[in-house]
């Protein structure tokens, strides 16, 4: 605005050879400037986040002082027959988008009370005071022509550019929701998997001892090779539920179980193929250069969630059908994508297929947060997780993490199965 007042004051006075101060018309400008900048190093300076102004009340007295400024242009340039005088609606219009209705009220007032000293105080310019001169084109009218335009073209512009950043604060608003209920439903499981694990331990302890005093008794006091062998599995079974109860318990949440370490993807793969112990349905291939890909993530949870992608794609695909995971570099990025020749989804079931407690499975047979625990840590690594599935064309799940993650959240949950 400063620097069109001054182009606009030296077209005026070169252009069209109208005598204006032009001494005096640059203080005006001046005082714009400084008042924009001073405004500007005020919001820059302001510990709130960019973008979001300090206060109402110092952007009104800006507003206030823009048009005293511009009441002072027009009192040097014609007073009430200046065309420009349309531009008052600027700094109303302004107002009443980014201010409270009272500030808007006193601002639209002290419009009006400027404009009608403009009658009264103002330096008179001969060619502005005929609107229908004899022959010719009127200097006033056209003048008239030139400040509507100017008046609609900011008012537009302003307007526009404020509408979009408010569209930009809802959109940011509405992220930032989805981030809490997300928070909030991790913040229910971290609760739930915490109440089991505490409630479990006990009846898993009486198991463990019976199964012990069970091999035992099959071992001396009534010789059974069998029953000892299944007493055997049984307490080993125990050991690995608690293994997996101690990962969802509070302590296993803790930073120091989700610290992250330098791990090449080859250590990864061998930590899956561990798990799964199926040759011959799982097919692992490594795609990147020979030297081995170094990633800076938590181990257990970044294999945990390997081993729930793959168990869902054996699951979904037939016996005898195998399952492919590939992992390979992409730039700055690396992928483990999980391929399998199943059933495939539907639309309708790929856009859900990340959402908690959903699922496709039969009852008993799984709760629907694998995916949704997979989805948040590659989340919270920087890296994503999609799905690409096509009806009885199998499914194709790529989970993507970069080479340089940032380090996950303290709150953050295991992927886990």
């Amino acid at each position: 605005m400063a620097l069109g007042q001054i182009a606009t004051a030296l077209f005026v006075r070169f252009a069209l050879g109208v005598h204006v101060p032009l001494g005096a018309l640059a203080i005006a400008p001046a005082l714009v400037a400084a008042s924009n900048l001073l405004l500007a190093t005020r919001i820059a300076d302001s510990p709130l986040p960019p973008g979001k102004i300090a206060t109402s009340t110092l952007v009104a007295w800006a507003f206030v002082l823009d048009t005293v400024c511009l009441t002072f242009l027009l009192m040097l340039s014609g007073g009430p027959t200046n065309p420009f005088s349309l531009l008052y609606l600027v700094h109303i219009t302004l107002s009443a988008i980014i201010l409270t209705k009272r500030w808007t009220w006193l601002l639209g007032a002290l419009s009006t009370l400027c404009f009608g000293l403009l009658f009264r105080i103002y330096r008179p310019i001969p060619a502005l005071d005929m609107h229908h001169p004899e022959a010719g084109t009127n200097l006033h009218l056209t003048g008239m022509w030139i400040g509507f335009g100017v008046a609609a073209f900011l008012v537009a512009l302003f307007s526009g550019k404020i509408s979009e950043l408010l569209r930009q604060h809802e959109d940011s608003l509405l992220r930032m929701q989805i981030e809490l209920a997300k928070r909030d439903r991790l913040a229910s499981l971290a609760t739930l998997s915490a109440g089991a694990a505490h409630e479990l331990n006990t009846p898993l302890g009486t198991i463990a001892v019976v199964a012990r005093e069970l091999e035992l008794f099959a071992t001396n006091t009534a010789p059974n090779e069998a029953i000892a062998e299944d007493s055997r599995l049984i307490r080993t079974e125990v050991d690995r539920c608690r293994e997996i109860l101690w990962r969802m318990s509070v302590q296993g949440a803790q930073p120091s179980a989700q610290a992250s370490e330098c791990v090449n993807a080859g250590e990864l793969l061998a930590d899956l193929c561990r798990e799964i112990q199926q040759p011959d349905r799982l097919q692992v291939e490594m795609s990147f250069p020979a030297d081995p890909v170094a990633l800076t993530v938590p181990r257990r949870a970044v294999a945990q969630a390997l081993i729930a992608l793959t168990r869902n794609a054996l699951e979904a695909s037939a016996p005898d059908s195998a399952v492919r995971v590939i992992a390979r570099q992409a730039g700055e990025r690396f992928q483990f994508v999980v391929s399998d020749n199943g059933k495939g989804m539907s639309p309708g079931t790929l856009r859900r297929i990340s959402e908690p407690f959903f699922t496709t499975k039969e009852p008993g047979k799984g709760m629907g947060l694998g995916t949704f625990l997979v989805r948040t840590l590659a989340e919270q690594l920087g890296g994503r997780l999609t799905f690409e599935s096509t009806p009885q064309d199998g499914t194709l799940a790529t989970f993507e993490l970069p080479l340089f993650p940032k380090p996950l959240k303290p709150e953050a949950i295991h992927a886990e199965r």
